[in-house]
């Protein structure tokens, strides 16, 4: 008959010692209720990034976890305790233009058709398009406007009405 073998919770198969269970802190100052307002105990159950931390790494079991995340959620709600924690990190250097790749100098190239999809109604017709390169007046007319509008801020300041 094969001998049964026996794991135990406390022996780590990587290292092969044994290895003692974590104990909540709960346990230890022996709270029976978890207050949300109390924010430095549900500190200690929230990683560096405002996230819970599960019940392995903080030994609680599972009426404590659940008691313990309530408290934290309703204290986020109240505003008491963050919902994300704001981690800064170092930046890193910031390169110069000599470091980047060789790129090709000047401006990027033109292209040489049109983009697909172009030929239809909803675009004016290249006729119109060279009718305005034809008369420059139509142009003009437009780079006129704000001199008319000039002349009529001053009319109506004078008190003349049009």
């Amino acid at each position: 008959m094969a001998r049964k073998e026996f794991k135990s919770p406390q022996f780590d198969e990587k290292n092969g010692r044994l290895r003692r269970k974590r104990v909540s802190p709960l346990t230890i100052g022996k709270i029976e209720y978890v207050d949300y307002k109390d924010t430095d105990l549900l500190n200690k159950f929230l990683s560096e990034r405002s996230k819970i931390k599960a019940r392995h790494n903080s030994g609680n079991d599972a009426q404590q976890q659940k008691a313990v995340a309530r408290a934290i959620k309703n204290a986020r709600e109240m505003a008491l305790m963050p919902y994300k924690a704001a981690v800064t990190t170092q930046r890193r250097e910031r390169r110069n233009e000599n470091d980047r790749s060789d790129r090709a100098s000047g401006p990027p190239p033109q292209p040489s058709a049109p983009p697909p999809g172009t030929e239809g109604d909803d675009f004016e017709s290249s006729s119109e398009i060279s009718s305005i390169e034809e008369n420059p007046e139509i142009v003009d007319s437009f780079t006129a406007s704000p001199d008319i509008q000039n002349e009529v801020t001053l009319d109506i300041d004078e008190g003349e009405e049009l």
